[in-house]
Parts: structure tokens; sequence; C-alpha cells
């Protein structure tokens, strides 16, 4: 039986969710005398999350990280759906499916890592950034030709949201 093109299934997304270290994020971590973790994020990829949530998808994020920086950051964004510190990320993924009734052949999952294999294994869309680790990219329907932190995530998000009809404004619009 012939494997599907992951475009077949970008009709069918209705939730996103992602990783954030190593998907929202470059994956370094910039360590202060105090020992607080900084992360930078794509300001193209929360573009492209905002437009999301704008349009009524289910935004959600499960991460093993504890930066509370990082959920303020998202609530910004309008992503209310932040799981972190997520040792066992079947638990929320469950847990968070249950309470909005998602069917996971709607989702699409981008991780960067093992800690989202278990996850990525049940989802209609598992996606992987471009340098995500050899075992992720062997189980994603698709992979990113952006890195991680690097609009990874506004590129899946695109995808789907042009297929659907939901991007925004005229591109095609010619400027003299």
């Amino acid at each position: 039986m012939e494997e599907k093109s992951y475009k077949e299934y970008l009709e069918h997304i209705t939730t996103f969710i992602f990783d954030v270290d190593g998907v929202l994020t470059d994956g370094t971590v910039h360590i202060t005398a105090t020992g607080d973790m900084l992360r930078t994020m794509n300001i193209k990829d929360g573009y492209a999350l905002k437009t999301a949530v704008d349009r009524g998808f289910n935004v959600c994020i499960i991460s093993g990280g504890s930066n509370e920086g990082v959920r303020i950051r998202l609530k910004n964004l309008g992503i209310l759906d932040v799981y972190l510190g997520a040792h066992n990320k079947i638990e929320q993924l469950d847990d968070y499916f249950n309470k909005k009734g998602i069917k996971s052949e709607n989702t699409l999952y981008m991780g960067d890592d093992i800690p989202d294999y278990p996850v990525m294994k049940g989802i209609g869309l598992p996606c992987c950034p471009q340098d995500a680790v050899p075992e992720i990219k062997g189980i994603s329907k698709y992979v990113s030709h952006k890195k991680g932190g690097k609009g990874a995530v506004r590129d899946v998000i695109e995808q789907v949201l042009k297929v659907q009809g939901k991007w925004s404004g005229n591109f095609n619009a010619k400027y003299d």
C-alpha cells in the first residue's frame, strides 16, 4: 500500500501541537549568572501561531521544559493550552484530547527529539524541523526545510492555513 503524501493530511488538520526546545527555539539555552535559562523564539513563528489561534485552530504546547517566560510569551500569542514540565507527553496529550474532544488524525504535532517519539507515533501528521534527530525524522510524514527556531513552525502552519483558505492577505497583488 502506497504511503499518502503529507499534503493529503493538511486539509483535515484542526489542531497544532508543538514542543518548545528545538522546535519553537533552536535548542540553545543561554544560562545567566543566577541560573535562569534564556531562549530565543522566532517572530515569524509567533505570527503564524497567533494567526492559527485567530482562525479558530486548536494550538497546544507540550514541553519538558518549565520556563515560565515561555508560558507568558505563548499567552501573549493567545495560546492558553500550555503543558510545561511534561516528562510523559502522552499523559498531557490524552488530557488535552479528552478536554477538547480532539481526534489524533486531525492533529499536526511537531517535535524534534526522543521525548517526542511516543506522542508522534499516534498522531495524524507528525512533523519535525530540518535539524531533528534521525529517529524523529524517521517517523515524520513531513520534515520542514527550516530548522527549529528558524521558521519550521511558520512553515507547517502556513501550509495548513493556505490549503484550507485561511491564510490572510492578498499576497499576489502587484505593487508598482
